[in-house]
């Protein structure tokens, strides 16, 4: 059972919703609010999440491998087993404040 979601989605809200395995392709995610979804197993494939909220979201196995500019702290989020680049791992550490050159 998937779900795919394409283009612009921006400023929405898909706060609590159940999203698991859905595809977002080619998206434009910007301020998008995720909080409290469940994601587990969704795709972002080359989507753009430019101050996307996630707070409290469920990102278990998730492929984030194509997406840019999210910012997810590990710690208010479920997101075990993830896919990522390591050029996007960047994503992961901007809540800690700390610098990467």
């Amino acid at each position: 059972n998937q779900n795919v979601l394409q283009h612009q989605h921006h400023q929405h809200s898909f706060y609590q919703l159940n999203l698991q395995n859905t595809n977002f392709i080619n998206s434009n995610l910007q301020e998008v609010d995720f909080t409290e979804s469940n994601l587990s197993k969704a795709i972002f494939d080359n989507c753009d999440l430019n101050n996307a909220i996630f707070d409290q979201t469920r990102l278990e196995k998730a492929n984030f491998i194509t997406a840019s500019n999210f910012n997810i702290n590990h710690s208010e989020n479920s997101i075990k087993n993830a896919k990522l680049q390591k050029e996007n791992i960047i994503g992961l550490l901007k809540s800690f404040n700390i610098s990467i050159d």
